[in-house]
C-alpha cells in the first residue's frame, strides 16, 4: 500500500523557515516525478515544486524559485521541501505527490496536476506575524 505522509508544517514569522517532509512507503523513489503542491483559501491548488528523482532534477514554480528546495533521501524515503524567506502568499496547505510512471522527458510538467497517481493529506503551514 502507497502512503505519503506529510510534515513539518507550522505557524512561522514573515521571512522565517520551514522543511516540510514528505515520508513514502510503499512505493520505490526510483525513476518517480515527487512534487509538491499548495491550496490557500479560497484558491486552487498549484504546483510549487518537483523533482525528477531519475535525474535528480527539480523544478520551481516563479513565486517561490530562488527561495524553496527541494532535496531526498533515499535512504528514508523521505522527499523534503526547505521554504526560506517565507511569505504572508505562502500560507497554504502543502500536500506531496508521486507519479510512478514518470517519464524524464517531461521535465517541468511535474508543477502540473496531471498524472499524478499518489496523494498525502497535506500540511499546514502559515506565515503571519
Amino acid at each position: 500500500q502507497v502512503q505519503l505522509v506529510e510534515s513539518g508544517g507550522g505557524l512561522v514569522q514573515p521571512g522565517g523557515s520551514l522543511k516540510l517532509s514528505c515520508a513514502t512507503s510503499g512505493l520505490s523513489l526510483n525513476h518517480r516525478a515527487i512534487g509538491w503542491f499548495r491550496q490557500a483559501p479560497g484558491k486552487e491548488r498549484e504546483g510549487v515544486a518537483c523533482l525528477s528523482t531519475g535525474t535528480g532534477d527539480s523544478y520551481y514554480s516563479a513565486s517561490v524559485n530562488g527561495r524553496f528546495t527541494m532535496s531526498r533521501d533515499n535512504e528514508k524515503a523521505t522527499v523534503y521541501l526547505q521554504m526560506n524567506d517565507l511569505k504572508p502568499e505562502d500560507t497554504a496547505i502543502y500536500t506531496c505527490g508521486a507519479d510512478i510512471n514518470w517519464s524524464i522527458s517531461r521535465g517541468p510538467s511535474c508543477l502540473g496536476q496531471a498524472g499524478y497517481d499518489y496523494w498525502g493529506r497535506g500540511t499546514q503551514v502559515t506565515v503571519s506575524i
